[in-house]
């Protein structure tokens, strides 16, 4: 161990992140996450895996590289390495426009049965659904628009690769500044305030989160372990982490799994110029899969 090793070690801090074990870490990332770890996002990894190394009680990032990819560490931490990896940044009616643009413009379409054939059930994915705000703000708006046309079905799937953020979706539990882009309306219709009013917390109805299953999936699985079809998927901030054939790909696997002249979402720091994907844009980070 070098001199700046030694005296980190000696006042509590862990010593920095070799670039070697960096290099090591950010190869599985990439390969596995597809997520592009370049050097400049070495301190960022450094953070996120600190506490993991505390609570297990090593104080190298070598020591703990060897014990996650150890048939001990793959079995018990390597999804919990995964989990503090990836970001995980969502909101309540996050880019609300898209939600106009669903209820006036894609729910009627659906509705005439142009997009799902004889179906009467519209299936919807919110890829990279992280701690759940996303699915349940579909799981509300559709519900909405259900209220006026009874015969209106739907199935909302939610999915991420973290199974930690996948637990917090399921329990439907925010606190109540998670909750303030909500519509007043809304709020009192679908959100119950916690029985415990030292706690400053709501919970999504059981109406409402009966409407959403969720899933855990890996982009960089070829099928992503599933066979469902899908109306409209949701995917926004998800493909921002990966470089352009990266998300070519993906965006591509996602495609399989959308329906003929299906819509996508897509975030409004991303865009698909130069890939090449079934999809054409229908609006500003809306597109619509080619037959």
């Amino acid at each position: 161990m070098d001199a700046a090793g030694r005296g980190a070690r000696e006042s509590g801090m862990l010593p920095p992140m070799s670039a070697k074990t960096f290099s090591r870490f950010s190869r599985f990332i990439r390969g596995e996450l597809g997520i592009n770890m370049t050097d400049a996002k070495k301190t960022m990894l450094q953070a996120r895996l600190q506490k993991r190394l505390r609570k297990l009680g090593f104080s190298t990032y070598d020591d703990y590289y060897d014990y996650v990819f150890s048939d001990e560490g793959m079995r018990v931490e390597l999804l919990n390495m995964i989990d503090v990896v990836t970001t995980n940044k969502t909101d309540f009616f996050r880019e609300p426009k898209h939600f106009e643009y669903l209820t006036e413009t894609v729910l009627p379409e659906l509705g005439r049965g142009r997009a799902i054939g004889s179906r009467r059930d519209a299936d919807f994915w919110s890829a990279g659904c992280s701690t759940g705000e996303e699915p349940y703000t579909l799981a509300m708006v559709l519900s909405e628009y259900k209220r006026a046309r009874p015969d209106f079905r739907f199935r909302i799937m939610g999915s991420d690769i973290s199974t930690f953020v996948l637990k917090k979706a399921a329990t439907g539990i925010y606190g109540h500044d998670r909750v303030e882009q909500v519509p007043l309306a809304l709020r009192k219709r679908y959100l119950l305030r916690s029985k415990d009013r030292s706690r400053d917390t709501v919970r999504i109805c059981p109406e409402i989160r009966g409407l959403v299953s969720f899933e855990r999936i890996n982009f960089m699985d070829g099928n992503f372990g599933i066979r469902e079809s899908f109306d409209v998927v949701f995917c926004r901030n998800v493909i921002i982490y990966f470089d352009r054939p990266t998300q070519e790909r993906v965006l591509n696997n996602i495609c399989r799994h959308l329906r003929p002249e299906g819509f996508i979402f897509m975030g409004h720091s991303e865009t698909l110029n130069g890939l090449n994907v079934p999809l054409k844009a229908v609006t500003s980070t809306v597109y619509r899969k080619i037959p």
